[in-house]
């Protein structure tokens, strides 16, 4: 028991920390922040409703920036592929041998903090390919699954202008 209360004590440091140096960059947005936490603390996902020019992403930088995770943004456009997010497999040939092979260059949702920006803007398939990011946490591309590291946490957000 008093292990736990420790171990209480430093996550509740820990995220006092974190709320400490994002508020150096964001201000005013302390509901928004602490809901963001809640769901990045629980494995959730997000989704950030609002209307540009509200620093979504910026806090989501500065979020990745206070835990020293890996960022990524990915801007959703109608035309984009699903390959272009979880990335595709390349001809490479070896300069020695002259044999060639594929080779699997990974995209950006290989990253702990990944930014969906106007998710709403893809086709279905595309927004699929990250559903199953999301929920599994594994990329499928061309019969192989690729584990994504762990955080793993995807911020879509959607502008309410383009509905």
């Amino acid at each position: 028991m008093p292990n736990d209360t420790a171990e209480i004590s430093r996550l509740n440091d820990a995220v006092a920390n974190v709320r400490k140096e994002i508020a150096k960059v964001i201000i005013g947005q302390d509901q928004v922040i602490e809901e963001l936490l809640i769901s990045m603390f629980s494995r959730g996902h997000c989704l950030l409703v609002g209307v540009p020019g509200l620093a979504k992403t910026l806090l989501i930088r500065t979020l990745a920036d206070a835990l020293d995770l890996k960022f990524a943004r990915i801007q959703f456009t109608p035309d984009l592929m699903p390959s272009d997010i979880t990335g595709t497999e390349i001809i490479e040939e070896n300069m020695t041998t002259g044999e060639k092979m594929f080779r699997f260059v990974k995209g950006p949702i290989f990253a702990n903090i990944v930014l969906a920006d106007e998710i709403n803007r893809t086709p279905p398939k595309t927004q699929a390919a990250l559903l199953e990011a999301m929920q599994e946490h594994n990329v499928t591309a061309a019969g192989t699954t690729y584990h994504l590291d762990e955080p793993f946490f995807v911020l879509a957000t959607q502008n309410p202008i383009e509905q």
